[in-house]
């Protein structure tokens, strides 16, 4: 089993920028991506970014490209999003994820997941 935590959500004026983190414990031994989604109310959940084991590929939904940054730190099993020149879109609550088959852009292929890290951003 793995563990994932986020953190650094909150609330930030349009413009502004956040950072979030993903501490991941247990059974991390393994090779896996790692990757990002966002919900927010009334929508599905929506791929955001993911980073491979490596950190060496990454990819981004068009929506968020040019704004946020995914790195991951192997030594700390943790994943970061930074991310900039926030938008009131932007308010979701964000899940960060694990996958063992690869770099994906679809819940369904992820097998561990975060409680999720509230996300306000306001005009």
């Amino acid at each position: 089993q793995v563990q994932l935590v986020e953190s650094g959500g909150g609330l930030v004026e349009a413009g502004g920028s956040l950072k979030l983190s993903c501490a991941a414990s247990g059974r991390t031994a393994s090779p896996y991506a790692r990757g990002w989604f966002r919900q927010a109310p009334g929508k599905e959940r929506e791929f955001v970014a993911v980073v491979s084991w490596s950190g060496g590929t990454r990819s981004y939904a068009d929506s968020v490209k040019g704004r946020f940054t995914i790195s991951r730190d192997n030594a700390k099993n943790t994943v970061y999003l930074q991310m900039n020149s926030l938008i009131p879109e932007d308010t979701a609550v964000y899940y960060c994820a694990l996958s063992r088959r690869g770099l994906n852009t679809t819940p369904r292929e992820y097998d561990y997941w975060g409680q999720g890290t509230q996300v306000t951003v306001s005009a």
